[in-house]
């Protein structure tokens, strides 16, 4: 009697343990939907790992003082980038082009634009503006009345049509520190026109930015790095470092005239690599070996 007894307050016992263990303390039961997040809790969605504020934080280095009578011999040249090679396709990046980086920022005042690389005449907020696209005059029928109309439609320049910039920069020896150097002084975009009948006729530079005035602004500006989407470039970078590819179509002459307007074909690629080997010649030519 005494062993049941025993056995029945063991089972009991266990029985109570079980019921107690099972509860989880400070559970409470409430309304479904109590617990949720009200509007404007969730988090603030980040395109990566952590949000990227390095690039907009960037100082420019300035450029080493040089004085006017340390440069001994200067030679300006003119180059064309074409963004379908492709080592410069982050030119023509489909989420930011390099052309979409540079009207943005003359449309918020952050840089200036000029009508010619002698950055001598601002160009005027009405001629920007009939530049970034064109204005049309397209018939049409009314349905009601059957008689023709016309109605203007507005043409907004597509970034991706912009295909090739010219750089304008000046190589020159500075005798202080006896090294040959090159700065950029512009950029400007080059748009194709074409006539009614859509055949091309010539090809236009839409404006001219003052590089070093906008130095500043492409510091803080990222442009897309091969291989390496954390690489931090920004388009200063891509400028001062040169990470594009180009080619001379005009060095400063007495006839002002271009490499195209005297030479075509093979003859004018011979003449562009001609000048480029002439620069490097010249400080090579300097030193005695």
């Amino acid at each position: 009697m005494k062993v049941a007894l025993k056995l029945f307050s063991l089972f009991t016992l266990l029985l109570v343990s079980a019921a107690l263990t099972a509860q989880v303390p400070g559970q409470i039961m409430t309304d479904p939907g109590a617990d949720d997040p009200a509007p404007g809790d969730f988090p603030e969605p980040v395109n990566g790992i952590v949000k990227k504020e390095m690039m907009n934080e960037r100082d420019i280095l300035e450029y080493d003082h040089v004085r006017e009578a340390d440069i001994m011999w200067e030679k300006t040249i003119w180059r064309v980038i074409d963004v379908r090679e492709k080592i410069n396709l982050p030119f023509a990046y489909p989420d930011r082009p390099f052309y979409t980086v540079l009207a943005e920022a003359a449309e918020d005042n952050k840089i200036q634009l000029y009508v010619d690389d002698d950055f001598t005449e601002v160009m005027s907020e009405d001629r920007r503006n009939s530049m970034s696209g064109t204005v049309d005059t397209v018939p049409y029928y009314d349905p009601v009345t059957y008689e023709e109309k016309f109605k203007v439609v507005v043409n907004e320049l597509d970034p991706a049509d912009i295909q090739r910039f010219r750089i304008k920069e000046v190589w020159f020896f500075d005798r202080e520190s006896s090294t040959l150097k090159v700065r950029i002084l512009g950029i400007s975009p080059l748009k194709n026109e074409y006539d009614e009948n859509g055949n091309f006729l010539y090809e236009l530079p839409m404006f001219w930015v003052y590089y070093p005035g906008a130095r500043e602004l492409l510091a803080t500006e990222t442009a897309f790095a091969y291989g390496n989407d954390a690489g931090n470039r920004s388009w200063e970078d891509v400028m001062e470092s040169r990470f594009f590819s180009s080619y001379i179509f005009q060095e400063s002459n007495v006839y002002g005239r271009r490499i195209d307007s005297y030479l075509t074909g093979r003859d004018a690629l011979m003449e562009a690599d001609r000048i480029k080997r002439e620069i490097f010649n010249f400080e090579h030519d300097l030193w005695d070996y």
